[in-house]
């Protein structure tokens, strides 16, 4: 499903860059079902991510100052989530990333249970560290990783 949004999107893209909003409202629509799947059976989503650990990550639009939603992958590190800002191996980071940068303080949906949290990024050697720990138990971010030229940062949520 994941996949084939993005062929479409890269096939469809205008290469003057569509509005932003524009690009907001596919997002939302790409992960509407998503995440009333997650809802529904109280965290676990079928399809392309059966068995794939997720969460609901609730930011502030960095620029907007909006509510934003989106489902990410999670793995754990103790008592710490991490959150990967692959975008899929894209050359960009997601925007999510961004938000969470500008309003560090952010909700998280686990399960059925919703708590705060602080965002951090983690720095180097423990970004690798937890980035190899993470495409370990989904291959597909290794994928990513060879996508794309940037390094992909890997996000900490603490709860608080």
């Amino acid at each position: 499903m994941w996949r084939e949004y993005a062929d479409q999107s890269a096939r469809t893209r205008n290469p003057a860059r569509q509005l932003k909003g524009a690009n907001m409202s596919l997002q939302d629509e790409r992960n509407r079902p998503v995440i009333e799947e997650f809802r529904s059976h109280g965290g676990k989503v079928g399809g392309p991510f059966e068995n794939m650990p997720l969460l609901l990550l609730h930011t502030t639009g960095a620029k907007s100052g909006q509510p934003r939603l989106n489902p990410v992958a999670y793995s754990a590190d103790g008592k710490r989530f991490v959150i990967v800002a692959s975008k899929g191996g894209g050359p960009t980071n997601p925007d999510w990333y961004y938000n969470l940068l500008a309003h560090p303080l952010v909700e998280v949906e686990l399960g059925s249970g919703r708590f705060p949290a602080r965002a951090s990024v983690a720095g180097e050697p423990e970004r690798s560290r937890l980035y190899a720990r993470h495409a370990a138990a989904m291959p597909a971010f290794a994928e990513y990783r060879r996508r794309t030229k940037r390094l992909i940062p890997v996000v900490l949520l603490e709860r608080t």
